[in-house]
């Protein structure tokens, strides 16, 4: 099963490569105490570590620093450069690191890949224009009593219909137009919070760069990503719980973006 053609898909990896020129030791420690408060452990040292969709890198990164031996995937050929470099830069030779790439729709790559400690998939699953698949593919990777970690869409309704268009006509765009779909998103998304800033904080870009601090992305990358990202499926909390209580997980934790847009992220046990 193929992931949707190059056409209408966003080009992740090229905004990841963007985003690694402002990769810095800061947003590395940001991200590292992101998995640190979502995994609830501070240490991965002789753990298993799947990093499936692995983008820019930098989760596989941070969990390799924890001691993890890593195993991370994209069917994103750029964004496997992405994490061939980091991997090269901070872990050159590093036999306890493998970066491959592949799709997470490919069910027999997947079983072949064998089990791990921690399955970790944040804001990938819902890009491969068959989340369902996607999500059930994992599953054969995770060890029992291991731990399930993915990011996904939340389900806002007829607004995550819009949001479907938007990002449909982005990647089908030229180059020009693109540049006003994201200013227009950039009002949309960021426009109250930059006017809330500038008259009750004295300054306009508080929030902004404050919001580096979540897993270590930069704000600007991260809404390119959302405008652009493409294919583009969205899911309730429910429906994630339910799909993985009848493949026999328990869910641990749960963060969630209430009515918002962007990722809820789930932490479950496989038993």
């Amino acid at each position: 099963m193929e992931e949707r053609d190059q056409k209408t898909r966003f080009k992740f990896g090229n905004n990841w490569r963007n985003f690694l020129n402002c990769l810095n030791d800061e947003r590395i420690e940001d991200s590292k105490r992101g998995l640190i408060t979502m995994l609830g452990k501070t240490d991965l040292t002789g753990k298993r570590f799947l990093d499936a969709g692995s983008g820019s890198g930098l989760s596989s990164l941070v969990a390799r620093k924890m001691g993890a031996e890593v195993f991370s995937f994209d069917y994103d050929e750029q964004s496997v450069e992405c994490t061939k470099y980091l991997k090269e830069k901070y872990f050159k030779d590093d036999l306890l690191w493998n970066v491959e790439q592949a799709s997470v729709l490919d069910e027999d790559y997947m079983k072949s890949l064998g089990e791990f400690d921690i399955v970790y998939s944040w804001g990938v699953l819902h890009h491969t224009g068959n989340m369902n698949v996607a999500l059930a593919n994992v599953d054969a990777n995770v060890k029992k009593n291991g731990t399930l970690f993915i990011a996904i869409y939340n389900d806002q309704g007829n607004r995550s219909k819009i949001w479907h268009k938007i990002k449909s006509t982005y990647v089908k765009s030229p180059k020009f137009f693109k540049f006003f779909i994201v200013t227009f998103c950039y009002i949309k998304i960021w426009g109250k919070i930059f006017t809330y800033d500038l008259f009750f904080r004295g300054n306009m870009l508080h929030t902004w760069k404050l919001s580096k601090n979540n897993r270590g992305m930069s704000p600007h990358y991260d809404l390119i990503d959302w405008v652009g990202g493409f294919p583009f499926e969205v899911a309730t909390p429910e429906f994630i719980f339910d799909f993985y209580r009848d493949r026999n997980y328990r869910l641990e934790k749960l963060k969630t973006n209430g009515k918002g847009y962007g990722c809820n992220e789930y932490i479950f046990t496989k038993l």
